[in-house]
């Protein structure tokens, strides 16, 4: 009989309200989901632009036009992505910076990825 108890015991301490398991606050989401919208627009608008820039050139009068388009964008999407690392190799040390609140880190940080 103390072995369920036990067991009902462990299954108790799991679900618990300690701080362990307690829900994070909305505002904590609402601060996170500010922090990422704008990275997350940026990545979602940037292939729009090819297709956005090959629509309007269809509408001109030589191909010419779609083949200048098709270089630039391809020009472009490999600077885009070629300069990727920058970005995402310094968010890590951004984060860490933000999250200890040490303004000197951030301005380092900035001037590194200049």
């Amino acid at each position: 009989m103390n072995a369920p108890q036990h067991a009902s015991n462990d299954k108790q301490n799991d679900n618990d309200d300690s701080p362990q398991h307690a829900a994070l606050p909305l505002h904590w989401h609402r601060h996170r989901l500010t922090l990422a919208f704008p990275i997350v627009l940026t990545n979602l608008t940037q292939p729009i632009l090819g297709t956005v820039d090959t629509a309007v050139a269809g509408h001109l009068d030589g191909p010419q036009y779609l083949g200048g388009v098709a270089l630039g964008g391809l020009v472009f999407n490999f600077v885009f992505w070629g300069f990727g690392f920058l970005r995402m190799g310094t968010t890590g040390l951004v984060a860490q910076a933000y999250g200890a609140r040490d303004p000197a880190a951030l301005r380092a940080s900035l001037l590194r990825a200049r």
